[in-house]
């Protein structure tokens, strides 16, 4: 089915003149081509942009918002390690007050299409998911004719490259990373994928797809290719082992590999086939690669620290050193040891891009962006911290959505270096700040054409850009958003003030060592478990659980803040003191209530339809990837399936046609079918489930802990 010229994302994969490339593999393609048709105003300083965005990263593990204070302050001083981030803070620019949204798909469509999170995508949709009615915003992540980050960019001159997670949409050729002006993508395309085998599971994802979760997320999009990360590219980043992925063993609880990548006794990856270990030689060659006399954006958006948890042995004896060498006691529990050790990888990581910019000599003209998506699960077995704010990603408060950030590099002002800016930032502001400092302008124009035939359809219009170029505030050290900014549909901020409505999970507040032995023991009884009321689901339907609404609100840390809780966050950070009885803030109560129930009228939610099998037998066409179904014609590249590849669609055929004519149909019978999978769901409320005290625990340590 074709769609109108309009329709498409203009500029997001046309190809203008260019010089063929020196070399070319299936990873790397052309990085050598001539700038874009487009090129930005004379007058705009185009600096090299790194877009570093962490996923699911706590505000306590990061070490610089550790001082050493508080009854536990030196233990997890000992046991975060962060000093290439904490230094390029200390050497840039420390945003003090960052906001994202309480999940990862909004957060990172809002930071790609520079809408606020409500007004793109707020919810997250599983890739399966279609509704044919509506070709522009019928299925996840961000609208098909809404103009990416990317796009601005290379329209402005810029090579465009992208390693990493994306989640935000990829139904069509042109949700991908590669339809939103990325030139060169490496990665996945959902929540999350396993960190060795790259499949989806349970603990990546938390729901079992309409596909089985049979098949693999890991792709590479370019000129030259674009399908999935085959042995030989793997090869390409370091990796000369399979991975042995099992397309028949993907619906339990618990990945087919355990967390140092040994799928038995005598068969275990080296480290080089950690998926962050191939993102980072992949993130190293474009740096090492790229013409320098064109400016370059690398958005790097790593897997850490999203679950499942997995991390290199090394990392986890480096992490044992470290504690040691501080004079801290072990690490007590097993999610705790991996999220240290998966926080040192990153960090790593991090150290080692710097350090390829200075190498290259781009260093002096390079603008580094941090954040993170949104803030720390703090349920098991997401195992983050965000010690001292309140509740964790799904929730508003502030340990939900105040994410780390900074900016650093050689283009921050030297005079602004080391401070910290307390202006409010949006993560969609990043759209502008890009746009204005490569010199063109963040209005969308194909989303307006679109809007004239969504109209005539009656089908939602796409909302403008909100974005606020902050560079002059952040430089300048003002405020850039002064008036209500519409966090969620049930949140608003309107600096030093905040709004938190309705029914809040994993409202609590976590000690410096979190997880711990107390956390395990305690959350059959008192939570704080995953997230039951929003990703846990079936073929695309959350699972209903017969469990009272009390058992629920206890597991959950539910706490119900009704028409809206008040606090003022720059005297009460942790938002233990509600306003809302307050007479003296009736005035300000009344207007942020008013204000958001004005937002929420104009929301974005368009039907993003259901899951459809049509993914599924795609994946099976190009090798057991997952990717586009939708308009595909001509866009993958030709392949051959392989002998195990013939076999495991077999198998697949069998399996996925037992889903399609049994258990969609009937969802008594999916029920049935996922117990025999996965076995008692109470499972997931058991501590021991997902996370392991390390040693035994006393009375006293229960007390102090919790």
């Amino acid at each position: 089915r074709k769609l109108d010229c309009f329709l498409r994302i203009i500029g997001s994969s046309q190809s203008c003149a260019s010089m063929a490339p020196s070399r070319l593999s299936l990873l790397l393609g052309p990085l050598l081509l001539v700038p874009a048709c487009a090129v930005g105003t004379s007058q705009a300083p185009q600096p090299h942009i790194l877009l570093l965005l962490a996923d699911d990263y706590g505000w306590a593990n990061w070490g610089l918002h550790n001082d050493g204070s508080g009854p536990h302050g030196k233990q997890l001083q000992a046991e975060i390690h962060t000093p290439n981030l904490d230094g390029l803070a200390q050497e840039g620019v420390l945003l003090d007050r960052h906001y994202a949204f309480r999940i990862c798909s909004p957060a990172r469509s809002s930071l790609m299409s520079g809408r606020l999170p409500m007004h793109v995508n707020w919810v997250n949709t599983g890739i399966t998911d279609l509704n044919p009615k509506d070709p522009v915003s019928g299925s996840s992540g961000i609208p098909r004719n809404m103009t990416g980050m990317a796009s601005k960019l290379k329209s402005a001159g810029y090579k465009t490259h992208m390693i990493g997670k994306w989640d935000a949409g990829s139904a069509t050729p042109e949700h991908t990373p590669w339809g939103r002006g990325f030139e060169n993508f490496v990665g996945y395309l959902q929540h999350a994928n396993d960190y060795w085998q790259e499949g989806i599971g349970f603990t990546s994802t938390g729901e079992i797809d309409v596909c089985m979760d049979k098949f693999v997320d890991f792709h590479v999009y370019n000129e030259t290719f674009k399908g999935g990360v085959t042995p030989a590219i793997a090869r390409e980043m370091g990796c000369f082992k399979d991975n042995v992925h099992n397309q028949s063993a993907t619906t339990g609880l618990a990945p087919g590999i355990n967390a140092t990548g040994c799928v038995n006794a005598s068969y275990c990856l080296p480290d080089s086939c950690y998926e962050e270990a191939m993102l980072r030689t992949r993130a190293l060659s474009v740096i090492q690669g790229h013409d320098t006399s064109h400016p370059l954006f690398l958005f790097y958006t790593s897997h850490l620290l999203h679950t499942p948890l997995q991390v290199p042995d090394s990392y986890l004896q480096k992490v044992d050193r470290l504690v040691s060498e501080k004079g801290g006691q072990p690490i007590d529990t097993a999610n705790r040891k991996l999220y240290a050790a998966m926080t040192l990888y990153l960090d790593d990581t991090v150290g080692e891009l710097v350090k390829a910019m200075k190498a290259k000599g781009m260093w002096d003209n390079t603008l580094v962006i941090f954040t993170t998506d949104n803030g720390g699960p703090i349920y098991e077995p997401g195992s983050a911290n965000n010690y001292p704010l309140k509740g964790g990603k799904y929730s508003d408060w502030e340990g939900g959505i105040r994410t780390n950030a900074f900016v650093s590099g050689g283009f921050v002002p030297a005079a602004r270096r080391g401070s910290k800016h307390s202006g409010v930032v949006s993560i969609a502001d990043w759209y502008g700040v890009v746009s204005e400092l490569a010199g063109v302008e963040q209005e969308d124009t194909v989303a307006d054409e679109a809007n004239k035939w969504l109209a005539k359809k009656g089908l939602p219009l796409l909302k403008p850009v909100d974005s606020v170029p902050q560079w002059k505030h952040i430089v300048e050290g003002t405020n850039g958003r002064p008036d209500t900014l519409y966090i969620s549909n049930k949140a608003v901020l309107k600096y030093p003030y905040k709004l938190v409505a309705g029914d809040q999970v994993y409202s609590m507040w976590a000690g410096q060592l979190y997880p711990n032995c107390t956390t395990i023991k305690q959350i059959s009884t008192s939570g704080p478990v995953v997230p039951l009321l929003d990703d846990v689901k079936l073929f695309g339907e959350r699972l209903q659980l017969d469990i009272p609404q009390e058992k629920i609100d206890a597991l959950m840390d539910i706490e119900h803040c009704g028409d809206g809780k008040l606090f003022n966050v720059e005297d009460d950070p942790t938002e233990q003191t509600d306003l809302s009885k307050d007479p003296a803030h009736t005035s300000i109560l009344q207007k942020l209530r008013q204000d958001l129930e004005e937002f929420n009228k104009g929301l974005f939610d368009p039907d993003r339809g259901s899951p459809t099998m049509e993914a599924c037998w795609r994946a099976m066409k190009v090798g057991g990837f997952y990717g586009p179904y939708v308009d595909v014609e001509n866009f993958y590249s030709p392949m051959h399936l392989t002998p195990k590849q013939v076999e495991d669609n077999k198998i697949a055929k069998k399996d996925l046609e037992f889903v399609e004519k049994v258990l969609l149909p009937n969802r008594t019978k999916q029920i049935e079918w996922f117990n025999d999978q996965v076995g008692d769901l109470r499972k997931l409320f058991k501590g021991e489930t997902f996370d392991k005290c390390l040693k035994p625990i006393s009375a006293e340590t229960t007390a102090i802990l919790v």
